[in-house]
This record gives C-alpha cells, sequence and structure tokens, in this order.
C-alpha cells in the first residue's frame, strides 16, 4: 500500500502543560480522514542533558490521547531516538513537546487520479501560518505607504 504525504509536526509547551483541546482536534481530523496519525511521542526536558519520552499509545491518564493512539496506524522505523532528540533540542527545562507524525490522508484519491493520469507528485512544502502571516504583513505595509 503506498502512503499519502508524511509529515511531522512538533507541538512545544515552555511550562510543560498540554492544556485545552488539541488531542480532541487532532482526533476530529483523523475522523473526519483528513490524516492518518502513524506515529507519536510525546517529550519531556527534565534537566539541561535529560529528556524523558513516552509514546503516544502508552499514555493511559488522558483519555482524548488514548483515544488518538486507537486509532493510530502505527508505522515503525520513520523516526530514531536521534530525530526527537534533535526536535527537543530547543525544549527549555521543565518545557514539553508532542511529535506527532502522520499521513496526509485526504492526499490520498489526488494522489491515485494524479498517478492514472501518468503525473507523480514531485515536492510538497509546507509553510507555518505566522511566516505566511508575517508576509502578508509586509505586503500591506508597503501598499499602505505606497498610498
Amino acid at each position: 500500500m503506498t502512503m499519502g504525504p508524511i509529515e511531522i509536526v512538533v507541538l512545544g509547551f515552555e511550562h510543560g502543560q498540554f492544556k485545552g483541546d488539541i488531542v480532541a482536534r487532532l482526533n476530529d481530523l483523523v475522523e473526519a480522514g483528513t490524516i492518518t496519525v502513524i506515529d507519536g511521542v510525546f517529550v519531556r526536558r527534565d534537566g539541561a542533558d535529560d529528556l524523558t519520552y513516552l509514546e503516544l499509545d502508552q499514555v493511559s491518564d488522558d483519555p482524548e490521547a488514548a483515544r488518538l493512539a486507537e486509532v493510530m496506524d502505527r508505522v515503525d522505523g520513520l523516526v530514531s531516538e536521534d530525530d526527537v532528540e534533535e526536535l527537543a533540542a530547543d525544549l527549555p527545562v521543565g518545557g514539553a513537546a508532542a511529535m506527532l507524525v502522520f499521513e496526509h490522508t485526504w492526499m490520498k484519491p489526488v494522489r491515485d487520479a494524479l498517478e492514472a493520469a501518468g503525473g507523480e507528485l514531485i515536492d510538497s512544502i509546507r509553510i507555518p501560518g505566522p511566516v505566511v502571516q508575517e508576509v502578508l504583513d509586509e505586503i500591506a505595509a508597503l501598499e499602505s505607504e505606497e498610498n
């Protein structure tokens, strides 16, 4: 089975507090068929050189995380311990992060149609929303200076 595009997102929390309905919103995306979570790791920096890891399917005290882990379509080997350490390198002591690896399931029908037409997905580029907003703000500022 060919997978759709894979993305890794790292959600950081300076004070190590996962609050709100973040996992519930991820569950909404999974249930809608938009994404498929294939791996997840929670990381906490306990000391300057001390990281604690907890795989998503090992979380038992959060019902939403447990629900997400139940529908996770686990793919092993895509993310190594070195990858996790590199992505968590900037966490402050006491900080925490969730690393989620997911497949863009919504893209699979488009990919299949593209392949049937003799094409291929050449690249996939993700630009963070805050970066886009910064560029739009700069454009608006330049336009207002011109007027």
